[in-house]
Parts: C-alpha cells; sequence; structure tokens
C-alpha cells in the first residue's frame, strides 16, 4: 500500500522532536527546515561560507537517522577547544563541506541523508542565505535570529531583509502531501518564516491539502507573552492566505509544578491555556490529550504518542476518501 505523505515545516527541536515520533510509522515523511538561524556555529560558518543555516538542518537530520545512537550523538558532537574549532558541531561542519562538495545544501543534505539511512527528506526552505529581521514593539528593527530572540522586547512583525527564493522542492513536495503541518517550535523564527515566502503561501492556497498545526505547550518571552491556543492559531492564520489552520493539536496534561518553576524563573515561560470554546469555532478540529514528556529534565511532547494521533488522522482522511 502506497505511504501517506506528510510535510512538516518548522526548524529547531520543535520540528525535530515531531520527527521522532513520526518516523516510528508507516509515513512518507518530508521536513521543510526553516533556515535562518545565525547564532553559535550555524552563525559563524554562515557569514564565512554565505550558507542557509546548517543547525537545525543537522538536527533534524539526526532526529529522522535510522542508523546507531552514536551516530546521532557524532552529528550533534560540539567542540570545546581553544581553537578556531570551539562551538562548532561535527554535523554543521559535515553538511558545509557537502554543500561546498555539491554545490548546494539539498544535494549536500541528500548525500548525508543516504549515509545516515534517514526516514524521510529534509529541505531547506531556500538555499538563499536568508536574513530575519523583526520590527518590535518599541518600534525597534532588529536583524538577525539570534538578535531577535536575545532583544528584550515584544515582536510586532517578521519579514526578511532580501527577498527569499523557495527551494522548488519544497513546492513539489507541499502539492504532493496528504497532511502539511506546522511543528511546535518559536512562532516567529522558526514557522512564520516559512508563510514570509509567497509562493509557499499561495501553493497551500491552490490544493485542498489539510493543514496541521502543533500547538506549543509554553509561551515564549517576546513572541507569544500570555497567548492562549486560539491566539497561536490566530497569528499563524494572519500569515496565512485563503486557507487557514484546519486541525490543531492541543495538550491537555498536567505539567508539574517543579517543571512549571523551571521554565518561569529560568526561562519565563508559561503554560499555555486551551482555551477551548474560541479554538473550536477557529478551527474544523482539535485533537486534544496528554502530550507531555518530563522523562529528560525539559518539557517536551511525547513523540510517539503525537506521532500516533498524527497517523491515525492519516488515517481517518483516508477511509473518508474512499
Amino acid at each position: 500500500m502506497k505511504k501517506k505523505k506528510i510535510v512538516a515545516l518548522g526548524g529547531g527541536s520543535g520540528l525535530s522532536s515531531l520527527l521522532i515520533g513520526l518516523k516510528k510509522f508507516p509515513i512518507d515523511i518530508t521536513a521543510v527546515v526553516s533556515v535562518c538561524d545565525d547564532g553559535s556555529s550555524t552563525g559563524k560558518l554562515r557569514k564565512e561560507f554565505k550558507l542557509p543555516a546548517v543547525g537545525d538542518i543537522r538536527k533534524v537530520i539526526a532526529s529522522l537517522s535510522e542508523t546507531d545512537e552514536l551516530m546521532e550523538e557524532l552529528l550533534n558532537y560540539r567542540f570545546k577547544t581553544t581553537s578556531d574549532l570551539n562551538g562548532h558541531t561535527v554535523g554543521n561542519l559535515m553538511l558545509t563541506a557537502l554543500s561546498n562538495i555539491t554545490g548546494n545544501m539539498s544535494d549536500g543534505i541528500e548525500v548525508l541523508s543516504s549515509v545516515l539511512n534517514l526516514k524521510g527528506h529534509v529541505l531547506p526552505l531556500t538555499e538563499d542565505n536568508a536574513v530575519l529581521m523583526a520590527k518590535m514593539k518599541d518600534g525597534k528593527i532588529v536583524e538577525g535570529e539570534h538578535n531577535i530572540t536575545d532583544y528584550n522586547g515584544v515582536i510586532r512583525k517578521v519579514y526578511y531583509k532580501n527577498k527569499v527564493k523557495v527551494n522548488p522542492k519544497v513546492i513539489a513536495s507541499l502539492k504532493e502531501a496528504d497532511l502539511i503541518i506546522f511543528s511546535m517550535g518559536s512562532l516567529f523564527t522558526s514557522i512564520i518564516p516559512d508563510l514570509l515566502c509567497k509562493e509557499i503561501v499561495k501553493t497551500i492556497d491552490e490544493i485542498k491539502t489539510p493543514i496541521m498545526y502543533v500547538c506549543n505547550m509554553m509561551t515564549q518571552p517576546g513572541e507569544t507573552d500570555k497567548f492562549k491556543v486560539s491566539d497561536h492559531v490566530k497569528l499563524l492564520n494572519s500569515y496565512l492566505g485563503k486557507r487557514k489552520i484546519d486541525i490543531v493539536v492541543v495538550n491537555n496534561g498536567e505539567i508539574t509544578e517543579p517543571m512549571i518553576k523551571k521554565y518561569e524563573s529560568k526561562e519565563k515561560k508559561d503554560p499555555v491555556v486551551y482555551d477551548k470554546d474560541v479554538t473550536k469555532k477557529l478551527v474544523k478540529k482539535v485533537i486534544v490529550d496528554d502530550f507531555i514528556d518530563e522523562s529528560t529534565g525539559i518539557l517536551r511532547h511525547n513523540a510517539l504518542n503525537l506521532g500516533f494521533y498524527i497517523f491515525r488522522e492519516l488515517e481517518v482522511k483516508s477511509k473518508l476518501n474512499k
């Protein structure tokens, strides 16, 4: 039987967590990674080699890899030294080298993917050296994702410094998808950057593929302060075109008090409240369950449970279309 196709868009740890669960199921996965990150190792490599950001791509590749766990550890290994290697990860260096060898990031990813036996496909949103800009509530214009995240202020809107050309493979994947997913993660710096590209929004408008959003469990300072589930959906809908979010995945599990205090004190984040009545008016379907995983000492979605619900949604859609 032909596998159903999912296109998941996002970046960073949110998209990676989503994919760890999805790869356990018989699904054809394509991960589209926003490539605006410009901090740490990625920032240094972007500046020197004029490449799209490799850090989030590395994380996604590691999450989809079917090889030994040691290979994932190798990809994410970060050098701690007094030389120029300090702060760089092995995976970032490999992707940079392969991009130079093959001539572009997409082909470099494909080579590394075959070596690591990936359960899916990974595509950069663009091959351009995209620079994210933000207009803050105080009127300040901030350049670069790293500076936007570190700026102690509220984001009003984000945009690209220069026009960004979308990877044509991304458009082709969207047209073939049975489900489009916006992963959990930073709205303004990981997910919305995908929707700043008119080609992406236009393509989504032209197809009938359902759009799912996996809502964050915690707010993010400067981006989603005091946001409820409905506020997340409304913000994404404001960047979409005629099509809007069809399905939203919401956590109703209880986050432990120590974890809440940890995020409040260290990161100034609060649990996202599920405003049931308002949210249900915005979408066609809400999937609600306990998705909490605190096993690593960090609050994450339970990847396997999340993957199960998404796979089940595809199966339901498949039966309805028969």
